[in-house]
């Protein structure tokens, strides 16, 4: 059901997703013990609820089909694959060793998404 949707409403879900799933674990500071997928969920269910635009767009009929559910399910599953898929790239990773040696910090992140929150977080203490 999912892939009947037009391209520009597919497009709105996905980014909705990607945005959604990244303010989610800034705000577990991208803790793995912190994560829950259920809790990722709510938050994407509220974002859809009271601020997306494209869900008007969905016939009711559609929203509470089950294969529409596991169809959006898989969909979601792909984007958090892609988004923790995606290496840091050059620049963000020679800013963020600058910054670090700086502060002489030891901070991890292992995608593009989560490099962007260390190199914001190293900012902020460096008063950048």
């Amino acid at each position: 059901m999912f892939k009947d949707l037009s391209p520009n409403l597919k497009s709105s879900i996905t980014r909705s997703i990607t945005q959604t799933f990244e303010q989610y674990m800034s705000s577990i500071e991208w803790s793995e013990d912190k994560y829950s997928i259920d809790d990722f969920i709510a938050s994407w269910r509220e974002y859809i609820t009271t601020k997306a635009l494209w869900y008007s767009k969905i016939p009711d009929d559609m929203k509470v089909n089950p294969i529409f559910h596991e169809d959006l399910a898989q969909r979601i599953n792909e984007v958090i694959a892609r988004v923790l898929g995606e290496p840091p790239s050059e620049g963000q990773i020679a800013a963020i060793q600058i910054m670090q040696e700086q502060l002489n910090t030891h901070l991890e992140y292992n995608c593009k998404a989560e490099a962007v929150y260390v190199e914001t977080l190293l900012k902020n203490h460096l008063g950048l």
